[in-house]
């Protein structure tokens, strides 16, 4: 069901906004039996709580929500998303309470409130509509919630129907809606068209490995998009134990946020040359997987020594940035769930990012404060480079010790991006592990809106 506003209704009831230091003020201004009636409910202005105030009849005629005190929002991405899940299906407007300088993001939050991935269930629920307040962009918000809808549902969506096949369908498809153009470069072509390393990843699955090269947009800066598609990864042959193995259909989680960018900057007709590369494969196990010890050749021409087949990630990353680079963009962004080491240094929420480039950064980290998507900068710490040098190859896929695995990883792909001005790397996530206001359990996305906003305030688009 899409994300979106309802339609102005004469039927939709007002939402007062309360914060628990504006209730007495609140009672001031509204009749005697409201204020009898949220007594009686024990209604505080706590943090998510929600009621809905009924009429002479018994039938509701207003509803209030409560927006805590400003420490609790502060520990909430969305504060009034934990209010909006209570409310009954109903369709409501924001008629006080509600400040103009988060009003944005909060409609958003209500939005995502509405999502759920119930495509392998018979029924779903209704939920609480809400009419767009005056001031926002509301196309800009509905265009957001489409995009972040996006991104839960390829991730959300099991191996079985999201393989390297399904998941080329649903990039033709957008390239259809969009007017983009598509090439794909499957199985053994990959070897022709020298992309070693993501072939000797994918080639042990049923389902052939493939490079997806999407392309919108004539004028403006060059703005690649570098996205994992690890559609499974069981490990390969240093094979994953089975507690880890259990949310690796999300492995291709960073090709999903990078479509979900691509969204937005397409259905807002941004001025840039956009291009978008997945590399697509199963990290399988079978007679002809690659292995410990192997030495991969690349696209870039450096050699690499697998010292672990459970690092694929960056090898398909590294081929798919070795072509974004020969075509000097203005920048390429690369975003991938690519260590385990990113989330113990700064958990599910957040998402790190390496970069060199200041402005970059800044514009960045602006962005994530006003679109409510955080990250966190992580350094690409030179000294670090000998421990990817390995002794018999250029590079080594997994270093051992394990120290800095987060950096090392960005550091092996910043190799391959030599000759672009502007590289910055995403190690996130991708996943809810338990619900949230405005997140369910499950896919979500980290860092296309925090992007957005930063190359429209880097590139003026």
């Amino acid at each position: 069901m899409p994300l979106t506003f309802a339609a102005a209704d004469p039927a939709s009831l007002p939402l007062h906004v309360i914060p628990s230091d504006g209730l007495e003020a609140f009672h001031e201004e509204q009749p005697e039996h409201w204020d009898k009636w949220l007594e009686a409910s024990g209604f505080s202005g706590a943090l998510g709580e929600a009621l809905l105030i009924p009429g002479g009849d018994g039938a509701p005629i207003a509803a209030v929500a409560g927006y805590g005190t400003a420490a609790q929002r502060a520990r909430v991405r969305f504060p009034l998303a934990a209010a909006t899940a209570k409310l009954g299906a109903h369709v409501y407007r924001i008629a006080s309470g509600l400040p103009e300088d988060v009003a944005a993001q909060e409609c958003l939050g209500w939005l995502l409130t509405g999502y759920a991935f119930d495509k392998y269930k018979a029924q779903s629920g209704s939920k609480a509509g809400l009419i767009a307040p005056d001031g926002v962009d509301a196309q800009g918000i509905e265009i957001a919630a489409a995009a972040e809808q996006r991104i839960r549902d390829l991730i959300n969506t099991p191996a079985s129907d999201m393989g390297p096949s399904e998941l080329e369908a649903h990039i033709a498809e957008m390239a259809d809606a969009f007017g983009a153009s598509l090439t794909v470069t499957r199985g053994d072509d990959l070897l022709d068209q020298n992309f070693p390393m993501i072939h000797a990843v994918g080639r042990a699955s049923d389902d052939a490995p493939r490079l997806m090269d999407m392309r919108w947009g004539a004028t403006g800066p060059k703005i690649t998009l570098v996205g994992k598609g690890v559609c499974f990864d069981t490990g390969g042959l240093n094979l994953k134990p089975g507690a880890s193995m259990g949310l690796m259909k999300k492995d291709m989680g960073g090709a999903a946020n990078v479509l979900g960018l691509a969204h937005m900057i397409m259905s807002l007709g941004l001025a840039v040359q956009l291009r978008v590369l997945i590399p697509a494969v199963e990290n399988a196990v079978s007679g002809n997987s690659f292995r410990p010890q192997d030495i991969l050749n690349s696209r870039k021409g450096l050699t690499v020594e697998i010292n672990n087949t459970d690092a694929e990630g960056r090898l398909v990353l590294a081929d798919a940035l070795a072509l974004a680079d020969e075509d000097k963009p203005d920048l390429i962004l690369s975003m991938a769930t690519l260590t385990g080491a990113a989330r113990v240094a700064v958990g599910p929420d957040l998402a790190p990012y390496f970069t060199d480039d200041q402005a970059f950064a800044t514009a960045l980290e602006a962005g994530a404060a006003a679109q409510a998507d955080p990250v966190w900068r992580m350094p690409f710490h030179t000294p670090y480079e000998a421990l990817i040098e390995p002794g018999i190859a250029d590079l080594d896929n997994a270093p051992s010790g394990g120290f800095g695995g987060a950096i090392t990883a960005a550091l092996f792909l910043r190799r391959f991006v030599t000759d672009t001005p502007r590289y910055a790397h995403f190690d996130i996530y991708g996943w809810q592990p338990t619900p949230a206001p405005g997140r369910s359990k499950g896919g979500f996305g980290q860092g296309p809106r925090a992007i957005l906003a930063a190359l429209r305030s880097l590139y003026a688009v």
